[in-house]
C-alpha cells in the first residue's frame, strides 16, 4: 500500500474514533438519568465509566492523528501505535458487543461496528 493511502486510512480512522468519543461524552448526563433511580455512588460510577470510555476513544484518535502528522505512517513507532490502538479497539468492541450492544440503545448497538471498522482502517494503514 502506498503512503498516501496509509495517511488517508489512519487519518479517517483517527477522526472517526475521536468524534465517536466526543459523541460518547455529550449525552453523559442523560445516559445516567436513563438508568432511573440510583444511589449517588452508582450515579458517580456510571458517570465515571461513561466519561472514561469517551475520553479513551478521544485519546486513541488524537494519538494516532498526532503520530501520523509528526512521524508519518511508515515510521516504526507509528506502525506500533496503529496496531496497538487497533487491538485496543478490537478488545473494546468485544466488550461492548458482549455487554452494551445487548441493550435497546441504538448508539451502543452500533458501537462495536464503529470500533471494528476503525481498527480495520488502522491495521490496513499500518500494512
Amino acid at each position: 500500500m502506498d503512503m498516501v493511502m496509509s495517511y488517508v486510512m489512519v487519518s479517517i480512522g483517527a477522526v472517526v474514533i475521536f468524534l465517536w468519543g466526543i459523541r460518547h461524552l455529550i449525552p453523559t448526563k442523560s445516559v445516567v438519568a436513563g438508568f432511573g433511580a440510583l444511589s449517588e455512588d452508582n450515579k458517580r460510577i456510571i458517570t465515571m465509566e461513561w466519561i472514561a470510555e469517551g475520553l479513551t476513544l478521544c485519546f486513541l484518535g488524537l494519538l494516532v492523528l498526532l503520530v501520523t502528522l509528526y512521524a508519518g505512517p511508515r515510521n516504526l513507532v507509528s506502525v506500533i501505535v496503529y496496531r496497538a490502538t487497533a487491538w485496543m479497539l478490537v478488545f473494546m468492541a468485544g466488550l461492548t458487543f458482549m455487554t452494551g450492544a445487548k441493550t435497546s440503545i441504538t448508539p451502543i448497538k452500533i458501537c462495536p461496528l464503529v470500533k471494528s471498522i476503525v481498527a480495520i482502517l488502522f491495521f490496513l494503514g499500518s500494512a
